[in-house]
C-alpha cells in the first residue's frame, strides 16, 4: 500500500478528484454523464498524441511537430475526401492512408534525429515550421470544404456504442495497444532501457537507431489517427485549428509522471495528465473564466511539472553520489 501511494499516478488521480469535488460546487453541470462525455471526447486528439509523446519522453527527446504533423495530415484528408467514393470503403481506406501518411512525416524526424544524430529539439522544431508553412501555402490559410466530406464518414463521426461517441473507442484502442507495446515487446521494453540508461543499453545489445527511429515514427503514425479523430470531431479542416497543442500534450505527458530527463512515463499516467489538463480547462469554462487564462495555466503547468522532476532527478543522483562515496 505504501509503494502504491508514492506513485505518482496516485497523486494525479488524488488532484483531479479534489478539482472534481471543487468544481462540483462551482458549477452543478460538471458532474452530469453528457458533460463528462463530452469532456473525454474533446480531449481524444490530445489524448492519442499524447501516448504517442510519452515513448519519445521516455527515450529523453521531445517532438514540437506533431500538432503541425497532425493538421497536415487533417488537410490531407480533406482534399482526399475529393477523390474517394461515398461509402464506408472510403472510411476504411482512411484509416489506412492517414496513418501512413503521418508515418512518413514521423520517420523523416526519425531518421534525422537517429541517423543523422540532431537533436530531436532542433529537427521538430524545423519541420514544424516547414509542415506549418507548406499548409498554410495549400490552404491559403482557409478552412478545407466539408462539404466533400462523404456521408459516410460523417455517420462514423456520430456513431456511438452503447451510449459512448466511437472517438472515446478509437482512444482507448490506442492506449491499450501502445501499453502493450510498451510492456509486452521487446521494442518497447527497449524504449524504458534506452531511457533509463543509454550507455548501458547499448552495451547490452539494444540497437539505439533502432529505437529512435521506432518512436518518431510511430507518433507520425498515430497523428494520422489523430487527424481522423480531430476531422471528425469537428467537421471540418482548420489549417489553424491545432495551433500550440504541442504544449497541452507535452504538458499532459510530463503531468502525467513522465520524466523529462527519461526512463520513466506510462500509459495511464499519461491518461490521467490528460483528464486532469480537460477538466481544469473545463472548470474554467463552466465558470466563465477568460480562455486566454488556459494558455497561462498549460505554460506554468509545464514550468512547475519540469522544475519538479528536475528536482526529483538531481536528488536522486545527489543520493547515488553520496552511497558511492560511503561504499
Amino acid at each position: 500500500m505504501k509503494a502504491l501511494l508514492k506513485q505518482k499516478e496516485i497523486s494525479i488521480l488524488a488532484i483531479i478528484l479534489l478539482i472534481g469535488a471543487v468544481l462540483s460546487f462551482v458549477s452543478p453541470v460538471f458532474l452530469t454523464i453528457g458533460n463528462f462525455l463530452d469532456i473525454i471526447e474533446g480531449n481524444v486528439v490530445i489524448g492519442i498524441l499524447a501516448i504517442g509523446m510519452t515513448l519519445i519522453i521516455i527515450t529523453s527527446d521531445i517532438d514540437v511537430s506533431v500538432a503541425a504533423l497532425t493538421t497536415a495530415v487533417a488537410v490531407s484528408i480533406g482534399y482526399l475526401f475529393t477523390f474517394l467514393p461515398d461509402s464506408w470503403i472510403s472510411v476504411l481506406l482512411l484509416f489506412l492512408i492517414a496513418p501512413v501518411i503521418g508515418l512518413v512525416m514521423g520517420l523523416i524526424n526519425g531518421l534525422l534525429v537517429s541517423i543523422i544524430e540532431i537533436p530531436a529539439i532542433v529537427v521538430t522544431l524545423g519541420t514544424l515550421n516547414i509542415i506549418a508553412g507548406l499548409v498554410l501555402y495549400i490552404t491559403n490559410g482557409n478552412y478545407v470544404n466539408s462539404t466533400n466530406f462523404p456521408q459516410s464518414f460523417m455517420a462514423f463521426a456520430n456513431y456511438e456504442l452503447l451510449g459512448l461517441p466511437i472517438l472515446i473507442y478509437l482512444l482507448a484502442v490506442v492506449a491499450i495497444g501502445t501499453w502493450f507495446i510498451l510492456k509486452h515487446t521487446l521494442i518497447g521494453r527497449s524504449v524504458l532501457a534506452i531511457g533509463g540508461n543509454t550507455q548501458s543499453s547499448v552495451r547490452v545489445g539494444i540497437d539505439y537507431k533502432k529505437v529512435k527511429l521506432f518512436v518518431f515514427a510511430y507518433m507520425g503514425f498515430l497523428a494520422g489517427i489523430a487527424a481522423i479523430a480531430q476531422t471528425a470531431y469537428t467537421k471540418a479542416v482548420d489549417p489553424n485549428g491545432m495551433l500550440g497543442l504541442e504544449l497541452t500534450v507535452i504538458a499532459a505527458v510530463v503531468l502525467g509522471g513522465a520524466n523529462i530527463h527519461g526512463g520513466r512515463g506510462s500509459i495511464h499516467g499519461t491518461l490521467l495528465g490528460v483528464l486532469l489538463l480537460a477538466i481544469m480547462q473545463n472548470g474554467m469554462i463552466l465558470a466563465r473564466i477568460d480562455t486566454y487564462w488556459q494558455n497561462v495555466v498549460t505554460g506554468a503547468i509545464i514550468v512547475i511539472a519540469v522544475s519538479y522532476d528536475h528536482l526529483s532527478y538531481k536528488r536522486s543522483q545527489d543520493k547515488l553520489a553520496k552511497i558511492e562515496v560511503e561504499a
